[in-house]
């Protein structure tokens, strides 16, 4: 199977894609692959590393507010369906797969007129405006969350696949995980993220609540503070307690996330949709604190469909502080029928057969062409 991805602009566009990918390559061997991504976007630096072949478009997203850069953006749009349309008759490929942000907007578009299969993955519980833009034309459009199909009236099928990031994380294995933090086997562990990038109000409520984590002393605390908060963190902490406490580890970073959700019991983080595909996928009970600052607040969006069923809770920003944290973990993490019911309700919700689902609707459409 030849197949194009696209997709771009942040980590939870590129990652899924690249699930996608990996499982294609295990269930079809023989398959080829061509990334097309943006000039400047994350992508252009993950891809290669993957030895996936990357192409690079130049594209910008609209402007919400009446901007002249919106003139610019759809010229640079036109342009770029053309320069999609040479890439894909020249790769000529079988499928052509969409996983969000701007950048897929021109490529996913050009498949349709060419007349070649196509899907798109939609991660988010409110589809972001090319999605929906591209689901007047595609095959078959993918959404994470159940019931998210509706935002979609004018799609030809509508598939529920969970999102495909959650196959990855469900094979991790972790004992690895464990063995890269240095913790023995079945020890239990809050990890606390603000996000790949960090977040400062979750940095500010870690450093609040610091002087609390000894009070649950059998229990590991991990606080990923992202690389430009590393320092001022870690030296917020200790400045205010004098010493670290035995207990909880300050790290810039977590180069193997999916190994160490995998040994993870209770999760702090954001709502960003891959992320919870990921926890949803391996049962762990979770606290989220939705970004305010992204389109349509759609994390709170994504957060509520799991509290809703149980498997989180939902701190918002303006409330947030190290006590009320703090109090959230430690009833989770001493309650063991709570945390119990949390995981199972997360469970419930995570699909780590998504990838798999999403590859099967390629074979479909593949084969639906008269193609094997």
């Amino acid at each position: 199977m030849r197949v194009v991805l696209s997709g771009g602009g942040t980590g939870g566009h590129i990652y899924p894609a690249l699930a996608i990918a990996k499982q294609c390559g295990a269930e079809y061997p023989d398959s080829e692959f061509l990334y097309i991504g943006g000039e400047r976007g994350l992508e252009s630096s993950l891809v290669p590393k993957e030895n996936i072949p990357f192409k690079a478009i130049n594209i910008t997203g609209f402007r919400r507010k009446l901007s002249f850069d919106n003139v610019k953006t759809i010229v640079r749009f036109v342009k770029g369906v053309r320069t999609s349309k040479r890439l894909l008759r020249e790769f000529k490929p079988d499928v052509v797969i969409g996983t969000g942000g701007y950048v897929c907007g021109p490529v996913v578009y050009a498949a349709a007129k060419l007349g070649i299969p196509s899907i798109i993955h939609e991660q988010n519980a409110v589809p972001g405006l090319t999605n929906r833009f591209l689901s007047k034309y595609v095959s078959t459009v993918a959404v994470s969350f159940e019931g998210s199909g509706a935002a979609f009236p004018a799609a030809k099928k509508i598939l529920y696949t969970g999102n495909p990031r959650a196959t990855t994380v469900f094979e991790a294995d972790k004992t690895k995980g464990y063995a890269s933090l240095g913790l023995p086997p079945n020890s239990p562990i809050v990890l606390v993220v603000g996000g790949s990038r960090g977040a400062k109000a979750i940095n500010e409520a870690m450093i609040d609540m610091a002087s609390s984590v000894s009070q649950l002393g059998h229990i590991s605390f991990i606080y990923v503070t992202g690389e430009s908060y590393y320092e001022t963190t870690k030296s917020a902490i200790a400045a205010k307690l004098g010493e670290i406490p035995g207990n909880l580890r300050v790290l810039p970073y977590v180069h193997n996330m999916p190994e160490v959700l995998a040994c993870t019991s209770l999760i702090v983080n954001r709502a960003g949709a891959s992320f919870l595909a990921e926890i949803t996928a391996l049962g762990i009970p979770s606290i989220l604190i939705p970004s305010p600052n992204v389109t349509n607040n759609h994390q709170e969006k994504n957060a509520r469909s799991l509290e809703s069923s149980g498997a989180a809770e939902v701190i918002l920003e303006p409330q947030l502080n190290g006590g009320k944290l703090f109090t959230a973990i430690e009833r989770i993490m001493t309650e063991a029928s709570l945390h119990g019911k949390m995981s199972a309700a997360a469970r419930k919700l995570g699909k780590p057969e998504s990838a798999h689902l999403i590859v099967e609707e390629m074979r479909r459409l593949v084969r639906s062409q008269g193609k094997r």
